[in-house]
């Protein structure tokens, strides 16, 4: 938690979650749990739900609306700045000013909400994200909102979550709906982002990928390409690649749209997908009417939870403009593959007789993500 997690920017949700002054909502990560409240139209803050006079959790339920957050323990009230607003029978030299709650560091990056838990300066945002405004904002997060938010808790450590995650090799065996949306080629050259498969694959599959770029280009559509190594800060990744050979408008059953409002700067659809990873626990999967935000947060060394936040255009109706089910529906499936899998996994582990096997070449993502690992843990 110290030399790893609380060195990234973490991304927790999206502004749609708290869209008036006073709604709040707990993110847990590791033994912390943290504050995200709106003050006003432009201020979000984020604290640490820990009351500075005996240390009691401020906030109690995962999510709702105040007008001053209130220690249920003694009473110390604070501002929604989290400045100390009132503590009772306090003796006169007792300096209200310096016991405000303990901030968190806070982004908010195109209706995108970041945390860093560093006691320290956090690593600088601006620098490590500026790759991402492009896209981001091509991709309307901003004019987004929240269609749907489910959470799939995971018996099993991090990053057996991870290596699950940015590995194609299970795929074919574990996923079939998911093989069903994108072509075994792809699969096998990017299934889990660029450098995840064989070399060789991605050669053979360059020309159906040039060949889509081109058309998505002649759209005026952007697709960069970002690939750090082990020795970066955060292992970010950015891609956009065709979501199937036969022109698939969305991710979904049949390839049909998910949503008939599309996000952001698409004027038409291009049959294409946008991969952004922040680092090896915050992810978007993008379609041109649609984004599904993966979050994979350790909360102890056999516990980490999964939450899946799906995005649609702020002024499009469920019902009417989406059907929240298959909006929902690749991803929703495929997450409760991998949560059980992963959790086969763990219980395999824990046995006197495991031993590492070795890695097979649709796995050279994961072998980024342990030398990455490695190198934070050595560096801090």
């Amino acid at each position: 938690m110290e030399r790893v997690i609380s060195q990234q920017w973490l991304l927790v949700d999206h502004v749609s979650r708290i869209p008036r002054r006073g709604d709040y909502f707990l993110f847990r990560v590791g033994g912390e749990q943290i504050i995200v409240i709106r003050e006003n139209e432009n201020e979000v803050h984020a604290f640490f739900n820990v009351c500075r006079h005996r240390g009691s959790r401020v906030c109690l339920e995962d999510e709702g609306h105040k007008r001053l957050l209130t220690c249920p323990y003694h009473a110390w009230s604070y501002n929604l700045d989290g400045s100390l607003k009132a503590a009772r029978l306090m003796p006169d030299d007792f300096d209200q000013s310096q016991h405000g709650l303990h901030r968190c560091h806070l982004r908010v990056f195109h209706g995108l909400i970041f945390v860093c838990l560093s006691k320290d300066n956090p690593p600088d945002f601006d620098a490590m994200y500026s790759e991402f405004d492009e896209m981001l904002g091509f991709h309307g997060f901003s004019d987004a909102k929240i269609a749907v938010q489910r959470n799939y808790p995971n018996a099993a450590n991090w990053k057996l979550v991870v290596e699950n995650f940015i590995e194609c090799y299970h795929c074919a065996p574990a996923h079939p709906e998911y093989c069903s949306v994108h072509p075994a080629n792809q699969l096998l050259a990017l299934g889990a982002g660029p450098g995840s498969g064989p070399k060789g694959a991605l050669e053979a599959y360059q020309p159906t990928l040039d060949k889509w770029e081109a058309r998505a280009s002649a759209l005026g559509h952007p697709s960069p390409c970002i690939e750090r190594s082990a020795s970066s800060i955060d292992m970010a990744q950015l891609s956009r690649f065709p979501i199937n050979d036969r022109e698939f408008d969305s991710e979904t059953r049949t390839g049909e749209p998910a949503c008939t409002k599309l996000m952001g700067k698409f004027n038409e659809r291009d049959h294409g997908e946008t991969a952004f990873s922040f680092n090896p626990i915050s992810f978007i999967l993008a379609c041109n009417d649609f984004a599904m935000m993966a979050r994979f947060t350790p909360i102890d060394g056999m516990q980490t939870d999964i939450q899946l936040t799906w995005l649609v255009h702020k002024d499009a109706e469920e019902d009417v403009d989406y059907d929240v089910d298959n909006v929902a529906w690749i991803w929703d499936v495929t997450i409760k593959q991998d949560k059980r899998i992963t959790e086969d996994n763990q219980a395999g582990i824990l046995s006197s007789r495991y031993q590492p096997g070795p890695y097979s070449e649709q796995e050279r993502l994961v072998m980024t993500f342990s030398d990455w690992y490695l190198d934070k843990l050595e560096k801090h």
